[in-house]
């Protein structure tokens, strides 16, 4: 009974500490007189909180502000100095890695490219565990300080796979780059050089595409919200309720492999008449060299769709190439359908492209993009349905990537994981790899 109110007491304070950071990290900087009606604390529980994490280094001041007749009001924020991230995007063209600190401002950064070699699981590995020790060795950062390592890839994710999958720990499925049951993060813990205690979280790149969006983009504030990640590939995500919800939800959709076209072209994943096998970059390249479009034969899909732009959109005197129109006209028409099919099912509030190619294509065709979903789409629900560009960017994978261990960081009140002991290391290793904290709240 003692051992259920200790535990009891423990979650409960836990908890109170979540609430505090979380509403910080969306909301501050914020007075302890704010953060009362925030978070529904007691003045006596965020004073004992909010002097709990300045002691960790977790939070610091941030100015203050006048109040209405009584004394200046200090201001705290979660301090950037108080541990890092690691975001990485397994894309399709490179593998890039970024370190940030506490704030998600990024620290340092570097990508490897994949055109020669495509999706080998052991050079991306091995691109991985050099990465990360660069960004680390370039920032000048004590790997002690890292709280967690997000990465966003193609396919589908399973988690605690049977160890006939390869597990434990997250496998990948990813049909489209040729992985099958790839035990991807028992093979970055054995790779990576990183302390024990460090997590992993890895999930699907479009699905770290929407959380960047939900958090930090065009997509915050939204009750649901659908994000698409257009690049060679395809796919999107749709997330529910407010990033501090405890019923939030944020979920990886195969979209680019639903069927738009009957007896249609053949995709990439084997299938046919799938929305990727036109509207991904890839695809495009494709469809425009079969066309005669004036493409180098060694030509990149950056490079293609560019070139493809080019000739549709050449500018003042210019004249657009008729076939180019056409490939991209259908194209357009592919994604107003294919976002049609998603108005219809999950009946966001806002609909947003992203990825290198949603971003390149977008300004050029987002009219008639919004026009095809309103044709194919149910009026009522299109109507209240906005459809528009993400905000991040390219990068946008990356730093969703970092919220991943971001948001378990949080919700569980700032506290590192237990450190954990590999096979062969001893406990005293294990306790060398926890760093010292102590910090004041100056930092």
């Amino acid at each position: 009974m003692a051992e259920r109110s200790r535990r009891t007491v423990r979650d409960l304070r836990r908890g109170n500490r979540a609430r505090v950071l979380q509403r910080l990290y969306v909301d501050g900087p914020l007075s302890r007189q704010e953060l009362g009606p925030a978070t529904g604390l007691s003045s006596g529980s965020i004073s004992n909180v909010v002097a709990e994490l300045a002691s960790e280094g977790l939070l610091e001041e941030a100015g203050v502000v006048d109040s209405d007749g009584g004394r200046p009001r200090t201001l705290l924020r979660i301090a950037p100095g108080g541990g890092l991230f690691v975001g990485i995007d397994i894309g399709e063209t490179r593998v890039r890695v970024e370190l940030f600190d506490l704030s998600l401002t990024e620290l340092a950064r570097t990508d490897r490219l994949l055109a020669q070699h495509g999706y080998d699981v052991e050079r991306i590995v091995g691109h991985v565990r050099s990465g990360v020790s660069d960004v680390l060795r370039d920032a000048g950062a004590d790997p002690r300080m890292l709280l967690g390592i997000g990465i966003g890839v193609p396919g589908i994710i399973e988690r605690d796979a049977p160890e006939a999958v390869g597990g434990p720990g997250a496998v990948v499925h990813g049909q489209t780059i040729g992985w099958s049951a790839v035990p991807f993060e028992r093979l970055l813990r054995e790779a990576v050089q990183i302390p024990p205690e460090v997590p992993f979280f890895i999930d699907n790149g479009a699905k770290t595409l929407g959380q960047a969006e939900m958090w930090f983009g065009g997509g915050r504030g939204a009750g649901a919200a659908a994000v698409a990640l257009i690049g060679s590939g395809v796919g999107a995500s749709v997330s529910r309720g407010d990033i501090l919800d405890e019923d939030l939800s944020n979920a990886a959709l195969e979209w680019g492999h639903t069927t738009v076209q009957l007896r249609g072209r053949r995709c990439r994943c084997g299938s046919i008449g799938c929305l990727e096998a036109y509207a991904g970059a890839e695809a495009m390249r494709e469809r425009w060299h079969e066309a005669g479009g004036p493409l180098p034969p060694d030509a990149d899909d950056e490079t293609a769709l560019a070139a493809l732009l080019a000739a549709a959109y050449p500018g003042p005197g210019g004249a657009p190439d008729p076939v180019a129109v056409a490939i991209l006209d259908e194209t357009a028409e592919c994604l107003g359908a294919a976002l049609a099919d998603l108005v219809n099912l999950f009946l966001p509030e806002r609909i947003l492209l992203g990825g290198w190619a949603g971003l390149l294509i977008g300004p050029h065709l987002l009219p008639q993009i919004r026009r095809y979903a309103q044709e194919y789409a149910l009026e009522h629900a299109v109507a209240r349905t906005t459809i528009g560009l993400g905000h991040l960017g390219p990068d946008a994978v990356t730093v969703g990537a970092a919220t991943l261990p971001l948001s378990d960081f949080l919700a569980r009140g700032g506290t590192r994981p237990a450190p954990t002991v590999r096979p062969g290391a001893g406990v005293a290793s294990a306790r060398a790899a926890a760093p010292v904290r102590g910090r004041s709240a100056a930092g």
